[in-house]
């Protein structure tokens, strides 16, 4: 739900900004240059304590409950607790090209045109990105 709602506002600043889209530019960069800085504007806030959550594990029990049953359920949400923990914990300049890779399927070029980088530059980021990432999974699972 939480979700939806965040990229409702995504697609009317996408519509309020449409006078301001370059035709000669890809459309699709920019408006993954809206998304982009939608989702920081909602970290800062989140940051800041503006941004109230609804209840994250009745949401998560919802979505799973179609697809995974008992213990499974439980691995499955304690792991992604994890990435999530961890990935939070990424300097932004490495996760904001994971999360666009990953999660929102973005190509590698799309995601240097958005952040104003080089393809190999984005390469190298998300390399890094998941080094990191894979230390800070195995450091958390040595205290668990």
């Amino acid at each position: 739900m939480l979700a939806e709602d965040a990229a409702q506002d995504a697609f009317v600043r996408a519509y309020r900004g449409l006078d301001r889209y370059d035709p000669s530019q890809p459309f699709a960069a920019w408006v993954m240059g809206i998304a982009r800085n939608h989702c920081i504007d909602l970290l800062r806030r989140r940051r800041h304590g503006e941004l109230r959550l609804g209840d994250e594990a009745a949401e998560r029990a919802a979505a799973e409950a179609e697809s995974v049953e008992g213990v499974d359920a439980l691995v499955i949400n304690e792991r992604s607790d994890k990435v999530r923990a961890a990935l939070a914990a990424l300097p932004e300049k490495y996760r904001l090209p994971i999360v666009l890779v990953y999660y929102d399927e973005a190509s590698y070029d799309d995601i240097a045109e958005v952040l104003g980088i080089s393809r190999n530059h984005v390469g190298v980021l998300l390399l890094r990105g998941k080094q990191a990432l894979r230390k800070a999974l195995a450091r958390s699972q040595e205290s668990s």
